[in-house]
């Protein structure tokens, strides 16, 4: 029976010690000597059994946030911060056991106006702003995850309704693109795209995402997803169409490299049935065309290669209708018939007689070719209509021009037209002075 008396009044004495302990972490907080109030609280919850008293880890989250807090010391406890938050976490844990204790939590944190998790939030917040003046990119990444977390947390406990921070989230972005972590920064990135947010701040958000997703991942998909939410969220900025294009550019410069020539056709197929009215890629698909035709790096040209040809000339035509003025295409086009009619010239080497019947077979193969030459001028002439009368043009143009001029010359030199020769060596002479 003593014994038992000496066992109660032994456990009585422990519990008074607690309070006392607590009572004074309570009032080194109170007096700002937080560092003091720290070493208190810490030995307090080094005892087992002390750890369930939760009004032990409320006092914990609140003299670490006064840490975090406070300029002067809180490089002496670098984690002051999340050491704050999970001591919270701690604090409110009970509430998953149902008990009695939720309610009194709860009118702790009423009557405290919720200044241990606000602390907590806005306290990462302000770090994470100051970190990234610092151009401390990791560390201010870092602390608006924790300012996220926080947010989550306090949505989750139904503290807030509102569960996303627009701000911070697009900080986290910007922190994170600053650290050169592109994937971190595409996930922040990626909640307010795909809130539809039209702020015009957010405008870049949605370009940036879709260079992600084409440059760094090769993802075609998700590059146009956010290149059409642009288009929803901003209609009248008018960038999105050069995007798109450059979208589907860099996944035809995939298919290049992957040297397979029916995949990349069938890519152009693909993108010309979705871009219907859009000649670049018309125009560019039948320079592939005819590029792969012509090209006898192996030795000989396709087997197809006529085939080819004539799908490259009617992809330039459609082009063609598409901006009647495009006039790389109208060159081309023109440079293809002007190829054939020397590929008809070139076929009198094969007849070497003397005969009537060789000399008129090598007449018609002759006329045959100025036949095909009369075909091309129109092209090439085509493009003197619309370059020739502009002042300054871009490199791209003059080149064209002058190639124009160049092929006119030789046409002319075939005819013998000396005169059309002379004129179209003059102009070709003058481009550089005149453009």
């Amino acid at each position: 029976m003593k014994s038992f008396f000496l066992a109660v009044l032994f456990f009585l004495g422990g519990m008074g010690l607690s309070a006392q302990s607590l009572d004074k972490a309570k009032d080194l907080l109170k007096a700002k000597k937080y560092m003091d109030a720290k070493a208190e609280i810490d030995k307090l919850l080094e005892v087992e059994k002390h750890q369930k008293n939760a009004e032990a880890w409320y006092y914990k989250c609140k003299i670490y946030a006064a840490i975090a807090d406070d300029s002067t010391i809180k490089s002496q406890v670098p984690d002051a911060r999340a050491t704050s938050f999970e001591a919270l976490k701690k604090y409110v844990s009970t509430d998953e056991q149902g008990s009695k204790e939720k309610e009194k939590q709860l009118l702790l944190l009423q009557l405290d106006r919720y200044t241990p998790i606000n602390s907590v939030y806005t306290g990462y917040f302000n770090d994470g702003v100051g970190n990234f003046k610092a151009t401390k990119y990791d560390a201010a990444l870092t602390d608006f995850k924790g300012a996220l977390s926080a947010r989550e947390f306090m949505f989750f406990k139904g503290w807030t309704t509102a569960k996303f921070d627009t701000l911070i989230t697009f900080y986290a972005g910007i922190a994170a693109e600053h650290a050169k972590k592109r994937d971190e920064a595409a996930y922040y990135y990626s909640q307010i795209a795909d809130a539809k947010l039209s702020d015009e701040t957010y405008l870049n958000i949605y370009k940036w995402l879709a260079n992600y997703y084409s440059q760094d991942k090769n993802d075609e998909k998700d590059a146009l997803k956010y290149v059409n939410l642009g288009k929803q969220v901003f209609p009248k900025d008018t960038t999105w169409n050069d995007i798109e294009l450059g979208v589907y550019d860099n996944e035809l410069e995939l298919y290049r490299k992957n040297g397979n020539k029916d995949s990349l056709f069938s890519k152009y197929e693909q993108i010309t049935a979705a871009l219907p009215n859009n000649p670049v890629f018309v125009y560019n698909y039948g320079v592939e065309l005819y590029n792969y035709a012509i090209d006898t790096s192996s030795g000989k040209k396709p087997a197809n290669s006529d085939a080819l040809v004539a799908k490259a000339k009617e992809k330039l035509n459609k082009s063609l209708q598409l901006k009647p003025d495009y006039s790389q295409a109208s060159l081309l086009l023109g440079t293809i018939i002007y190829n054939e009619a020397v590929d008809i010239k070139a076929t009198t080497k094969n007849i070497k007689g003397s005969k009537p019947d060789d000399i008129k077979k090598r007449a018609e193969i002759r006329t045959a070719a100025l036949k095909k030459f009369d075909e091309a001028l129109p092209y090439f002439e085509k493009v003197d209509q619309e370059l020739g009368p502009q002042g300054r043009l871009k490199q791209e143009d003059k080149k064209t021009l002058k190639d124009a001029y160049d092929l006119m010359i030789n046409i002319y030199d075939q005819k013998n037209q000396k005169d059309k020769s002379d004129l179209y060596t003059n102009k070709f002479n003058d481009v550089d002075k005149v453009h």
